[in-house]
């Protein structure tokens, strides 16, 4: 498995030469990928005394296009993931021409993880419609491959109208990995007839097998090779005991899981470091 280290987005601070240090410190490490999560807007519970959302507007986020167009600029060799872009709050055209640009300044190193996520105040606070998301996000991703294939293109779709327009400069690859994450049938469905990889974030067990093997059936069923679509399961050391950690890669490997990546928020930790100290840790650990 690939190891990649979770961005500590709600624990990272502001401050430029801490996030660079992070990044540089990661990869380092021998960390092959940093990920990051995604929220625009998050909801004030001020006026929202029975919010469940695990964010508010107290939570940091920075923004991931720009964040990663800086960690380019200071990484060399890692691989930058999101984790997941909420694609369909979003425009697709404009989400290929930053994932592009992205790709371009990193030599070809982004990797777009993309969701459809659940927060309906921030689809408001965005101006796109919360209801069609899902369905919506499968034509988002055939445009944004569509935009990345060639300098012009015309496309309609039921959302989307291109005519004969396109990108500039396209990404060095002429495509970027688009993994997916959510649990739901019709995301493994998703998962397995137009994405790369998946991110199931859940313990490994009888129930995450079963949904493996219903991804590969939909893989399948659709002329793809299943072994192609990549696995990404999460380590949370904030969730995890340390004696469990090992048992918990070891079930993700039998499993099939091609990558894996550790997150080490809600643990306690203070401060960059700490976070850097827990990253070694786990690395030495478990022999990644």
């Amino acid at each position: 498995m690939r190891p990649g280290a979770v961005f500590p987005q709600l624990e990272s601070g502001v401050d430029p030469a801490a996030i660079r240090y992070y990044a540089q410190a990661v990869e380092a490490m021998g960390y092959t990928h940093i990920l990051a999560y995604d929220h625009v807007l998050g909801a004030s519970t001020t006026t929202r005394p029975d919010w469940s959302g695990p964010y508010t507007s107290n939570s940091l986020f920075h923004e991931l296009f720009v964040l990663y167009g800086y960690l380019a600029a200071v990484t060399s060799r890692v691989e930058l993931v999101t984790a997941v872009v909420i694609l369909p709050q979003r425009q697709t055209a404009l989400v290929a021409k930053q994932a592009a640009e992205v790709d371009l300044l990193s030599g070809g190193r982004l990797r777009l993880g993309i969701g459809v996520g659940w927060n309906a105040v921030e689809y408001e606070g965005l101006n796109m419609n919360f209801h069609d998301r899902g369905v919506r996000s499968e034509e988002q991703i055939a445009l944004l491959r569509a935009l990345w294939s060639d300098t012009a293109i015309t496309f309609q779709g039921r959302w989307h109208t291109i005519d004969n327009a396109g990108i500039n400069p396209l990404p060095p690859r002429r495509a970027i990995p688009i993994w997916i994450g959510g649990y739901s049938e019709a995301t493994l469905r998703r998962i397995g007839t137009m994405g790369d990889g998946w991110f199931p974030w859940q313990p490994p067990s009888d129930a995450m097998r079963a949904q493996i093997e219903r991804l590969r059936e939909y893989a399948q069923a659709a002329g793809r090779d299943p072994a192609a679509i990549g696995l990404e399961p999460q380590l949370s050391v904030g969730r995890l005991p340390e004696r469990e950690w090992e048992p918990y890669v070891a079930g993700w490997q039998q499993l099939g899981a091609t990558h894996l990546c550790v997150n080490t928020m809600g643990a306690g930790l203070r401060t960059i470091d700490d976070h850097l100290t827990m990253l070694r840790r786990v690395k030495e650990s478990l022999g990644l």
